[in-house]
């Protein structure tokens, strides 16, 4: 049986993962079925609307869980994966509350949409990018024992 500090340890890793992997489904495969499958590309853009407002959510309640727990109870130093991550945590954070109140309003109002889209895919793929960053750092900073 796995120890509680092995458990907790474990923690930042799955917040992470859950972080990278609904990005990952929602931006990569849902969103384009949409486009692909619905009936019109403006019923598609809608409900990708909606799923990229959601997955600014969950973005924000992982990347603010990965801060709580970045440091243990009581200290003021952080994990060794915190200390690397903790730029790509905020900037991810960032990025997803960037996306959502900067650019999906411009979007959605179809203001010089060939533009917006393409500046909301690039906030999109780099948030991906410091979600994938901060799994890495969790992995690579608290490997397993084979007895954990």
């Amino acid at each position: 049986m796995a120890s509680a500090a092995a458990q907790s340890s474990r923690l930042p890793a799955l917040v992470a993962a859950l972080w990278w992997g609904s990005l990952s489904t929602v931006g990569f495969l849902v969103v384009p079925l949409l486009f692909a499958y619905l009936p019109t590309p403006t019923l598609a853009g809608g409900m990708a609307a909606r799923l990229f407002a959601a997955q600014t959510w969950v973005s924000v309640v992982c990347a603010l869980l990965l801060l709580l727990i970045s440091r243990p109870k009581g200290s003021v130093n952080q994990y060794s994966w915190a200390q690397a991550a903790i730029i790509f945590i905020l900037g991810g954070m960032l990025l997803a509350l960037l996306s959502q109140f900067g650019v999906a309003p411009r979007i959605v109002a179809r203001d010089n949409l060939r533009l917006w889209h393409s500046v909301g895919s690039v906030l999109y793929v780099a948030q991906w990018g410091c979600a994938l960053a901060v799994l890495w750092q969790t992995q690579r900073s608290a490997p397993l024992s084979p007895l954990d």
